[in-house]
């Protein structure tokens, strides 16, 4: 297993428990969790693969990807926190499906022939329109399009930076760590410090 499999499954991991938790919030059963997570996982890898021609998309026939959803599920069933907890424990899962999914996307895309800015796009897409489809299951104001939420620009910062890092002597695994870590740290700070985009 490669290490772009390993950050790929844990960002599956991630963002699926970030999805149950959603569901778990708005008072869903059992199977919304499971939706609200399958869509969380694997919505923004469906829609990079339709863009770029990837056939089949990256979960079709991939029975681990689909463990650690139901995993995800069911981890989440049996957590007892409260509604408070539950959103805080939300952010620094979905933090770190971001910044998974950053550097997933970005390299799925260069292997798939595509050049660095449109991969760094496909990045941004990988990571955010999972959340962003499953906000929309949930009747919420996705992080996306939230004010006061540097997201989709933490994504970009650490793909820029993990493009550039290509042109260096250090491995591309360590780059694509440095992307994860950059991407999580810039999500986490930002909201934190209140750091916002202007307004248009």
């Amino acid at each position: 297993m490669t290490v772009l499999s390993i950050i790929s499954y844990m960002g599956i991991f991630f963002f699926a428990l970030t999805g149950a938790l959603k569901a778990r919030a708005h008072k869903m059963d059992v199977f919304g969790g499971l939706v609200v997570a399958f869509v969380s996982a694997y919505g923004g890898g469906t829609l990079r693969d339709l863009l770029i021609g990837v056939r089949p998309v990256n979960w079709i026939n991939d029975n681990t990807a689909l463990l650690l959803v139901f995993a995800g599920t069911i981890i989440t069933f049996f957590l007892k926190d409260n509604v408070h907890r539950i959103k805080r424990t939300i952010f620094f899962t979905d933090a770190a499906g971001i910044g998974l999914f950053t550097a997933v996307g970005i390299q799925v895309s260069l292997q798939n022939g595509l050049n660095e800015m449109y991969a760094l796009i496909m990045g941004v897409i990988t990571a955010t329109f999972g959340g962003l489809i499953a906000d929309v299951f949930c009747n919420d104001v996705p992080n996306l399009f939230k004010r006061g939420e540097l997201y989709a620009t933490a994504c970009a910062a650490g793909g820029l930076v993990y493009l550039l890092l290509k042109i260096s002597p250090l491995s591309d695994n360590i780059n694509l760590a440095i992307c994860v870590l950059i991407v999580v740290g810039l999500r986490i700070y930002s909201k934190r410090k209140r750091l916002m985009l202007p307004d248009i």
